[in-house]
């Protein structure tokens, strides 16, 4: 029962789609520009850098919130249950952002949400997988593949900070839960991104740019190849 409370938790904060939210501020529906996704990336490049990081900190923050209730909320059991339930919400508000109800179960991926989820329980291990992730976006210039790569390095070092540092407590049975949620939400993110990773071995992904937003140079028209 504390495991469906704590995804049940995060999925309800994950719900707050920030990226659907900013694009109706400014009177835009962002499912009908560019890729359609309501993430991080799709705003950046429809509204330009300012409606990207709104909607970055808004999908990262809402997962903090998520995973900070519930450790409050069980903040009297042992560490280790209490790491298992902190990854339950994360999970639950990966879940919310990338399968809100309330649009047809067609949300973002679930980068910006994971990463401030983990970042509660394992700070090392996150802060590690964003210097990847900045690392490779700004060598490659493909968020994309950053994305891809950060999945798999953040399950690397999640378990590593487990296994070495005890980061989620004595051995057992709530820390193979908590491993097995981790590897589940990377092959979710990975999953999310199979369309990026057929362009990126076809040569055809977008890079990243910081030039003029697309919004504005064609009304929105443009589509996110």
């Amino acid at each position: 029962m504390e495991r469906l409370i704590c995804l049940v938790i995060g999925y309800a904060f994950g719900l707050i789609e920030t990226g659907f939210i900013y694009g109706k501020i400014k009177h835009t529906d962002i499912r009908q520009h560019g890729s359609g996704n309501a993430g991080t990336t799709n705003v950046l490049r429809t509204f330009g850098a300012k409606g990207g990081a709104v909607t970055f900190i808004g999908d990262f923050l809402k997962a903090v919130l998520a995973v900070v209730l519930v450790g409050f909320i069980f903040r009297e059991q042992p560490i280790e249950l209490v790491k298992m339930y902190q990854m339950y919400a994360a999970l639950g508000a990966v879940l919310g952002h990338d399968f809100p109800f309330y649009m047809g179960f067609k949300g973002g991926k679930g980068i910006a949400s994971s990463a401030g989820g983990l970042m509660v329980v394992d700070p090392l291990g996150t802060c590690v997988t964003l210097v990847g992730f900045v690392l490779i976006v700004a060598l490659s210039k493909y968020v994309s593949l950053g994305s891809i790569c950060a999945a798999v390095i953040m399950t690397i070092a999640h378990i590593l900070s487990g296994q070495l540092l005890g980061t989620y407590g004595a051995p057992g049975q709530p820390m193979v839960e908590n491993y097995a949620i981790m590897i589940f939400m990377a092959a979710l993110a990975i999953y999310r991104h199979r369309a990026n990773i057929g362009r990126l071995i076809k040569g055809q992904e977008n890079k990243l740019s910081f030039g003029k937003k697309k919004h504005e140079e064609t009304g929105g028209e443009e589509q996110d190849q």
